[in-house]
């Protein structure tokens, strides 16, 4: 393993201490050169984003080594520690974790989604094996990597139409969510991160839990500074740039195709800046 790999991962994990880490989803080595430029400290991948812009379904359609490929683009095109999504670990979770380290990644995002036989999730147990298995393959590589556990307790859905069994499935749902964290953490993790989960109070008191906490935000969720009040240690924003990078591409299309004029076009990126950046 390189040292800067080593370095780089004791650098991510110093970023989720203090200040709140924000961390804008690239999906292909531009975005991310892009990302960074924009200021940011990191670079997580989002597997959505990656999947499309390969030809493929997100939900692990891209397969392993497709994605290990752009993650390796990814940190090749800039100097910023990079954290991959590995979706569920593409059946091999300790075999993905060790490709990703050569890759250059430093932090993975592993979900508990789907689970078995058609099940939502996976039981915590089942989901805190593959993160020991994550934890063991790092320890291995020597590399300090950082494993968010992702959980889609939210995700799955709340189930109930009357008050009465809408605060009670909220309460069973966040119940379930401090159970998983307590036994992913006991495995291994060192991250928690519930996208789905919007509401400050349970917010709050997840943050105060075993680990440190990450929010997918987006319209209509609290903004950084007060997610970051909350507690939460990272904020990102999963495959929602990327949508809107391709809302663009559509919007010129239909105008062009349609109307004949240009109008879209016209807050593209410069050329030569865009060029320039990747061509270190």
């Amino acid at each position: 393993m390189t040292p800067t790999t080593v370095t780089q991962a004791a650098r991510f994990r110093d970023l989720h201490e203090g200040t709140v880490l924000v961390l804008p989803n690239a999906w292909d080595a531009a975005s991310a050169a892009l990302i960074e430029a924009a200021g940011a400290q990191a670079i997580a991948t989002t597997s959505a984003g990656v999947s499309w812009a390969n030809g493929a379904p997100d939900a692990e359609g891209l397969g392993r080594e497709r994605m290990v490929a752009a993650v390796s683009a990814i940190v090749a095109a800039v100097t910023v520690p990079v954290t991959a999504d590995i979706e569920g670990g593409y059946g091999d979770v300790a075999g993905t974790v060790h490709a990703v380290i050569e890759a250059g990644a430093v932090g993975v995002n592993l979900e508990d989604s789907p689970g078995l036989d058609g099940a939502p999730l996976l039981p915590p147990a089942d989901q805190a094996r593959r993160i020991a298995a994550a934890r063991a393959a790092a320890d291995a590589a020597g590399v300090e990597l950082f494993v968010n556990a992702r959980t889609d307790v939210y995700l799955a859905g709340a189930r109930g139409d009357r008050l009465a069994e809408v605060v009670e499935e909220r309460a069973r749902l966040y119940a379930e969510v401090e159970e998983r964290a307590r036994v992913y953490a006991e495995a291994g993790a060192d991250g928690l991160f519930v996208p789905g989960l919007l509401d400050l109070d349970a917010i709050t008191r997840l943050a105060g839990g075993p680990l440190p906490l990450n929010v997918m935000a987006g319209p209509g969720a609290p903004p950084v500074d007060r997610l970051a009040a909350a507690g939460v240690a990272r904020v990102s924003v999963g495959s929602a740039i990327a949508q809107a990078a391709y809302a663009c591409a559509a919007r010129a299309a239909a105008e062009l195709l349609d109307g004949g004029t240009y109008a879209t076009l016209a807050d593209g990126l410069d050329y030569g800046g865009l060029n320039a950046l990747l061509r270190r």
